[in-house]
């Protein structure tokens, strides 16, 4: 079982930027794959980014976005940078063991409870 809780979301004006937290519950989160996604209101959950021995981006964040992961705390972070307003969402973070879906919610098997990323223009 893993366990995950998203943190440093909030308010951030267009151009800014925010640093994400996923800390991890369990000894063996290291050997898991993560992924973040988001959801904005009356839309489907979107892949943003994922690492496991590699990191990948979607085309709507890669070049603003990092992922990366400390495992001695048992954290995955995400950087975002050059924010905008289309940015808006709850940011969820995802962990598992599969190597297949990946872009797809339905590849990850532990979620966190989300945590709202707000970009005003």
């Amino acid at each position: 079982q893993v366990q995950l809780v998203e943190s440093g979301g909030g308010l951030v004006q267009a151009g800014g930027s925010l640093r994400l937290s996923c800390a991890a519950s369990g000894r063996t989160f290291s050997s898991y794959a993560v992924g973040w996604f988001r959801q904005a209101p009356g839309k489907e959950r979107e892949f943003v980014s994922r690492i496991s021995g590699s990191t990948i981006y979607s085309d709507s964040v890669k070049g603003r976005f990092t992922i990366s992961r400390e495992n001695a705390k048992n954290t995955v972070y995400l950087q975002m940078s050059s924010l905008k307003p289309e940015d808006t969402a709850v940011y969820y973070c995802a962990a598992t063991l599969k190597t297949y879906n990946i872009r797809s919610w339905v590849g990850y098997d532990y979620w966190g409870q989300g945590t709202q990323v707000t970009v005003s223009s």
